[in-house]
């Protein structure tokens, strides 16, 4: 995959909580970040069910959708082919069981989520470093030929 849009996926973890750092992020991290937000935000959903609190569980699906949604957009499927695709698939699916659990207080659809989620997040993890430092490269060096072009 080529780098992703580090503005969008700031939107979307400015939406889960502020933190240190984020600006100065890898876009690596960024995605790693918007993954544990939205682990957070379904484990706080579940906390809600169990207190029968409607509202913010919705608010935590919410959130958790929006950050599954800023994963899913931040996908370059030319570049990133089949695994773009079927993460996109997959985040697509993640969506909709969301939103079924969100109808009906389920729980276990919110663990499915969650495992797919870390399953995901581990493999990003698992991302050698170096491999890391030259794909952060590689983007910068685009995005600033892009702007030295005015656009």
């Amino acid at each position: 995959m080529r780098h992703i849009d580090a503005r969008s996926a700031l939107n979307q973890y400015a939406k889960v909580k502020n933190g240190t750092g984020v600006v100065e992020a890898t876009p690596h991290r960024l995605i790693q970040m918007l993954m544990e937000g939205a682990l957070d935000k379904i484990a706080i959903a579940k906390f809600h069910i169990e207190k029968n609190e409607v509202g913010p569980k919705g608010e935590s699906i919410s959130t958790a959708l929006s950050i599954i949604d800023g994963l899913r957009v931040s996908l370059d499927k030319s570049a990133g082919g089949e695994i773009a695709e079927n993460l996109d698939a997959l985040y697509e699916y993640m969506g909709f069981v969301l939103v079924e659990a969100n109808l009906n207080n389920n729980i276990e659809q919110l663990d499915e989520v969650s495992q797919l989620l870390r399953e995901i997040k581990s493999a990003w993890d698992a991302i050698p470093g170096d491999v890391i430092m030259d794909h952060a490269s590689k983007a910068k060096a685009e995005d600033d030929k892009a702007v030295s072009n005015g656009g």
